[in-house]
């Protein structure tokens, strides 16, 4: 899903929420930021290497919005470290070992790290093979599960109305 719509959902789930319990802001700030993080946090060394002056602003746009095959070209420790931290942050396998880590420590960052599994469940459901598979069981393997490629243009009108009529039927509700 792109990053926009992981927002969106964990904005509309933390309102679903907080109709029947109170959420701090804090919290919902939080969850939703954490629902955001996977993918801009691996997004970090294209970033540097923008910043350190070797590659153009528009290269960031360009590995953002890329198609598997068609990243721009980067220096190989740019696109290893990207890598890497895209399977360390939608990995189900190192989110359940946080989570319980922190679930012992501090039960009250549930609903921020559910920002961060929504992201992860999403992304299993909707990236395909061919489009930079979510690798859930990482370390284990890189492989990931084939889903609906969420840059296919009706799917993504489709996720856009969804959320469109979510969020109206939360604001109609009493």
């Amino acid at each position: 899903m792109d990053i926009l719509a992981h927002g969106l959902w964990a904005g509309l789930g933390v309102s679903a929420l907080a109709r029947r319990r109170p959420v701090a802001r804090r919290m919902a700030v939080a969850t939703v930021v954490m629902a955001l993080l996977p993918d801009l946090v691996h997004m970090l060394p294209v970033l540097a290497w923008v910043l350190g002056g070797d590659g153009a602003v528009a290269e960031l746009w360009r590995y953002a919005i890329a198609l598997p095959g068609q990243e721009p070209g980067m220096p190989p420790w740019v696109g290893a470290a990207a890598h890497h931290l895209h399977c360390i942050l939608h990995s189900g396998v190192l989110a359940l070992i946080v989570t319980a880590a922190l679930w012992r420590w501090r039960a009250s960052l549930g609903l921020p790290l559910a920002g961060w599994w929504s992201h992860i469940l999403i992304d299993v459901l909707t990236h395909s093979s061919d489009y930079y598979a979510s690798p859930v069981l990482y370390p284990l393997t890189y492989e990931g599960f084939d889903g609906m490629a969420w840059n296919t243009p009706w799917f993504m009108a489709a996720n856009y109305l969804a959320l469109a009529i979510c969020a109206y039927a939360l604001w109609r509700r009493p």
